[in-house]
């Protein structure tokens, strides 16, 4: 009889994911647990879709696809909640005595025999991937949880400091509000409906008369409906106690962080308050590991772009540098790099204020400002640590600068990330922090700048022409684009009515070549720069959008916030 071919071995052997790609999940596995199959979608190496098709293919089974299923509860009630929960089976359809049933292993014929069982029924069983069955579980028995409704729920919570002045809230009675099962459902479930939508970050908003709330999905804040405003108190006190803050303290900043566990995995959440006119406004950060791509491939980059980037990561010693505003995704490429270049014979050591995700392998240091452990310091300690890669969250002086390039200079590959609006104008921002010229040229690999724009939505997205009107401020000529089809966000429920889905990164690679470093050396301008980059082949942050807009992955209206004509 023929072996059955693990998941893996199917994947390598059709080109889906590479040898290095399968031995990083199967590292991931051994150390988090779970199935290969979905330690292979959370690293990014291959999507939701082609890991149904694999086990498809693999196990003999048909597959369902449970985002495209609303379930019936009478029929889902055909088992019980812990036997569904535990082993992760659902219940689809029943005609007469045959029961169709979700499995992420549907060759676990001990399960199918307890099943026949319990139901009475002829089981015919259908895979679907780990991660999909779970969501179907959360949102089958979590929907009393959800935001909206719970909303409906805390109109009979009574708070025992509404009717005091805000300053004058004893902490005594915070403490005691804080507590109640309404409120603690109601602050639970804004964090979980954020999670569920993809949300970076929760912003609670405090005004006059109003408590608002807003999530920001694909880099755009959405309303969200509106909290009581006699909650307000306690809703941010609950959240400051879950953070471990002071409730007691309204007058300063303070920043924390709360850890969840939803499901299985695990969400970290950085959250800020700041003392505004009408009360303190709270900030989350959403930190879901479960959404970082850290494969380079998936990130926007055109292929040209790619080659050249990662020929610069993987030179020996020299400095890369990604610029770009805060929210641009600089951190994720430079994870995804740090990822592609994390093998046991390597000594990677980075220095970030916060540490985002904990990338197994490396050596992440939190900066402490505090405390003197600043980037230059942290930078100084790496250099006796024996590193080969070191990444530093930020060049933000000429101190940081000159650490980073004595580092490049003396073996080391030096990765950071600093602000600026594209990669030619990087070079006259170091020489202006006081570097001088002859270290920026001779220490410095490759500069990246980058932008993340909205991916339209693939389900409601709408074919259109183009006028001229759009071609001109896109600097396209009509003539040789005339009947070009572009498309248009329009809205459904896949996608919260906003038209997009997701956020692909534009990238503006430029490699340090030898005319490029004699440049910089003689102090040539930004323009300069710039157009000899494009000479040597450098695709800018405009053209990168353009392609993108062409191939209808995203909209006129992002291409021109997100970029210049330049």
């Amino acid at each position: 009889m023929a072996r059955i071919l693990k998941l893996g071995e199917m994947l390598v052997q059709d080109g889906r994911i590479s040898e290095v790609q399968l031995e990083k999940a199967l590292d991931r596995q051994e150390r988090q647990g779970g199935t290969l199959g979905t330690n292979l979608t959370d690293l990014g190496f291959i999507t939701e879709q082609d890991l149904l098709e694999y086990l498809s293919k693999q196990l003999g089974v048909q597959s369902v696809d449970l985002s495209e299923k609303s379930l019936d509860p009478d029929i889902v009630g055909l088992l019980p909640s812990d036997v569904i929960i535990k082993f992760k089976v659902l219940p689809l359809e029943k005609s007469g005595r045959r029961l169709l049933v979700a499995m992420a292993d549907p060759t676990n014929f001990f399960l199918l025999d307890a099943l026949k069982f319990l139901t009475g029924c002829t089981i015919e069983a259908r895979v679907a991937t780990d991660s999909a069955i779970q969501k179907a579980i959360e949102k089958l028995y979590d929907t009393g949880d959800s935001y909206s409704e719970v909303m409906r729920d805390v109109e009979d919570l009574e708070v025992l400091v509404e009717t005091k002045e805000e300053e004058d809230f004893e902490e005594v009675d915070l403490e005691s509000a804080v507590q109640e099962a309404p409120l603690v459902r109601l602050v639970n479930s804004l964090i979980i409906e954020a999670i569920r939508k993809g949300a970076s970050d929760i912003h609670l908003e405090p005004f006059e008369k109003v408590f608002r709330v807003r999530y920001r999905i694909d880099g755009t804040l959405i309303e969200m409906p509106q909290l009581p405003y006699r909650l307000k108190p306690a809703v941010t006190s609950r959240l400051k106690i879950m953070a471990s803050l002071n409730i007691a303290e309204r007058r300063i900043p303070q920043d924390g962080r709360i850890k969840i566990r939803l499901a299985n995995k695990t969400v970290d959440l950085r959250v800020s308050t700041l003392p505004t006119v009408f009360g303190e406004k709270v900030v989350m950060r959403i930190l879901d590991s479960s959404n970082l791509t850290l494969d380079l491939t998936k990130l926007g980059f055109q292929m040209s772009a790619l080659q050249n980037f990662v020929k610069a990561v993987k030179e020996p010693y020299g400095i890369v540098l990604v610029t770009g505003p805060t929210g641009s995704g600089k951190t994720t490429t430079l994870y995804s790099a740090l990822s592609m270049l994390n093998t046991v014979d390597t000594n990677i050591m980075t220095a970030e204020d916060p540490v985002e995700y904990n990338l197994p392998g490396i050596n992440q240091v939190q900066v402490r400002p505090e405390v003197g452990l600043n980037f230059a310091s942290s930078l100084r300690s790496f250099l006796r640590q024996d590193p080969n890669i070191i990444m530093v969250g930020e060049i933000r002086d000429v101190e940081t600068g000159e650490i980073a390039i004595k580092a490049a200079l003396t073996g080391h590959l030096v990765l950071s990330t600093l602000h600026t609006n594209d990669a030619p104008s990087t070079i006259n921002r170091l020489i202006d922090m006081g570097i001088a010229p002859f270290l920026v040229s001779t220490s410095l690999n490759m500069v990246i700048a980058q932008r993340l724009v909205r991916k339209l939505c693939s389900h409601c997205k709408e074919a259109v022409r183009a006028n001229d009107e759009m071609f001109n401020e896109l600097g396209i000529d009509p003539r040789d684009n005339g009947d070009m089809r572009i498309f248009k966000a329009q809205g459904c429920s896949n996608c919260n009515q906003t038209g997009y889905k997701g956020r692909l990164g534009l990238y503006e690679v430029m490699p340090i070549s030898s005319v490029i470093r004699r440049m910089i050396h003689i102090e040539a301008s930004t323009e300069e720069l710039r157009n000899q980059a494009v000479a040597d082949g450098m695709i800018t942050l405009r053209d990168d959008a353009l392609i993108k807009f062409k191939d209808g992955i995203t909209s006129f209206e992002e291409v021109i916030r997100e970029t210049t004509g330049k």
